[in-house]
């Protein structure tokens, strides 16, 4: 398949080199300048169509019938939609899948934008971070037209262990904000508890493991309570764009009507480390300002 990526960070350079190896043909764009070109240098080898480079988002997408997004904020994926809007003239029959996060506001924005100019819009947002990225078992959740979704799925399921469609455009960024929110409170929740252990004198290796054969597992103690408990925060998923996702569903919920306690308490420790300079870590550093808090290390 004919297919334009634009966005190579940490998720998008490992899920667009999954779709070289899968075969597809892939014209690539990002913001970073001779990012791109580095990233396709760098590629395995391989019995498989050679990606091309471009300086220009409207360059990548010319000729490609789909377009996959992979890029930091709603800002960017607006201006993303009116440029290929502006420069790809009438769209009948292309299809723009943004599988940022970025809020179902602003991806509806983006969809009526490049809609009016004959475009079809999805969001496919994903969860979990660079090693399930690389090893295409991210889960995706996808909000669209059920006849984009069949036409993009089996790109999706190179990318993805799940794939679901879960309703119109703005519902797969919905359900990821959630999932976010309540990975956050769970992180939150494990460091804290790790600290109350580490006070009272209580076995960390015994309780990590109580909490995981018990009810008090879960796939944050799995991945975290590791790097918790070293100090090694080597980015996995990045604190600011874990404190974004966290700002955006509570904004959601505002909207709503309904509160999110446990997803607020989260925001305020990310925020937290923010302050500390943490922006660029992975988000287990969020024990950070819960031990400064507590006045004790773990």
């Amino acid at each position: 398949m004919r297919v334009a990526f634009l966005g190579l960070g940490i998720m998008g350079s490992r899920m667009a080199a999954n779709l070289v190896a899968a075969g597809h043909e892939l014209s690539v764009w990002t913001r970073t300048e001779g990012k791109a070109a580095a990233w396709a240098v760098d590629l395995p080898a391989g019995d498989h169509p050679v990606p091309t480079v471009h300086d220009t988002p409207a360059s990548a997408a010319d000729g490609a019938e789909i377009v996959l997004a992979m890029v930091v904020d709603g800002q960017q994926v607006l201006a993303l939609a009116e440029g290929l809007a502006a420069d790809g003239g009438e769209g009948a029959g292309r299809l723009l899948v943004d599988m940022s996060t970025i809020g179902p506001e602003s991806a509806r924005a983006a969809a009526t934008v490049i809609e009016a100019t004959g475009w079809s819009f999805m969001d496919a947002p994903v969860t979990g971070s660079s090693p399930k990225a690389a090893d295409g078992t991210l889960t995706i959740m996808a909000g669209g037209a059920e006849a984009d979704f069949d036409r993009v799925r089996p790109l999706l399921d190179v990318m993805g262990a799940l794939v679901l469609h879960v309703g119109g455009v703005g519902q797969g960024q919905m359900v990821k904000l959630i999932n976010n929110a309540v990975a956050a409170a769970n992180a939150t929740a494990l460091a804290q508890a790790l600290l109350v252990a580490k006070a009272t004198g209580a076995d960390l290796d015994a309780l990590v493991q109580v909490m995981g054969a018990g009810s008090g597992g879960s796939t944050m103690l799995n991945l975290k309570a590791g790097p918790m408990r070293e100090h090694d925060y080597s980015t996995l998923f990045k604190l600011e764009h874990m404190l974004k996702d966290v700002r955006l569903c509570l904004e959601e919920g505002e909207r709503a009507g309904v509160g999110f306690p446990a997803a607020a308490a989260a925001r305020e420790v990310l925020n937290a480390a923010m302050g500390r300079g943490l922006a660029d870590a992975d988000f287990a550093a969020l024990l950070e300002p819960l031990e400064g808090l507590a006045g004790i290390r773990l």
